[in-house]
């Protein structure tokens, strides 16, 4: 009975002696196809750019056509202020935080939501690796689709500016800045979506909770106070609006934001919600 019994053990240790188990570019291209597999992903991506390029195209539109009514003063001042705000206005901005955000947080929540994770966490133990992954593939993702965006965006705005001579090159001093910053700002956003997700696990409720700080409560912050100032200044968006402005604007506050502190905070929040999402995974159940 012992030498039969042994047998089968023995056998099984071999096997999974054997099995060298998931490499991590093996769970990158688990996660590219997760990505991609959903309609939905590339329907959100392609309306996304078409809205963020159309509101920035129209702003541009609309002060090519009223340029001729424009008075000495705002001439003065078009180039570089305005012509960097026809390329990115915040309204397309905040569409851009929302879309990006949004598909960030359903990467996770969509698996918890539909008890995917319980067959990928099956597969793959380490669920450190696999949050890895997800993060890896979405920073990619995003970064090349923030480019894409930014540059569209920028070059059909400052096309349609250059009718009246008032568009704006890329060797323009601050320009580089803001196309980057705005280029930056789709993974950033998506690392964050994919934090919250991550930690609220509701599809539902990761989406609320994600647009409610991100965009709302810019809205009932002010920079006239230094606490209200140092929250609004550590949010993304109002990072973003300090990397794309032209000349001063903020001279005139009490407590201006700084371009070097801006970028910290697009540092700082997906860093954040990469160690969320590592913490959460590992120690809460399913």
């Amino acid at each position: 009975m012992t030498p039969t019994s042994t047998q089968p053990t023995a056998a099984s240790t071999a096997v999974r002696a054997a099995d060298p188990g998931a490499r991590f570019r093996d769970l990158l291209a688990s996660e590219w196809i997760k990505l991609w597999s959903l309609r939905s992903s590339s329907l959100a991506f392609g309306a996304g750019a078409l809205v963020v390029t159309a509101i920035n195209g129209s702003a541009a539109v609309a002060d090519y056509n009223n340029w001729p009514t424009y008075s000495e003063g705002i001439r003065s001042l078009f180039v570089p202020i305005w012509s960097m705000r026809d390329a990115f206005t915040i309204g397309a901005c905040m569409v851009l935080i929302l879309a990006t955000g949004s598909i960030g947080a359903l990467t996770i929540v969509g698996e918890y939501s539909t008890g995917q994770i319980r067959q990928t966490f099956a597969a793959v133990p380490a669920r450190r690796s696999v949050v890895a992954a997800k993060f890896a593939v979405v920073t990619a993702v995003m970064l090349v689709y923030g480019t894409v965006v930014a540059g569209t965006s920028f070059s059909v705005t400052q096309a349609i500016l250059s009718g009246r001579g008032i568009g704006l090159s890329l060797g323009y001093p601050g320009v580089l800045r803001a196309v980057a910053a705005s280029a930056l700002l789709a993974p950033v956003c998506a690392l964050v979506g994919m934090g919250f997700g991550a930690l609220i696990r509701h599809t539902a409720t990761t989406l609320v909770t994600f647009t409610g700080i991100l965009l709302l409560l810019p809205f009932l912050l002010s920079d006239r106070h230094r606490w209200s100032s140092g929250i609004l200044h550590a949010l993304p968006r109002s990072a973003w609006e300090r990397l794309v402005q032209m000349g001063d604007p903020f001279g005139s506050a009490p407590y201006p934001a700084t371009i070097s502190g801006s970028w910290i905070v697009y540092a700082a929040w997906p860093l954040a919600a990469a160690v969320i999402a590592m913490a959460a995974v590992r120690r809460r159940d399913l």
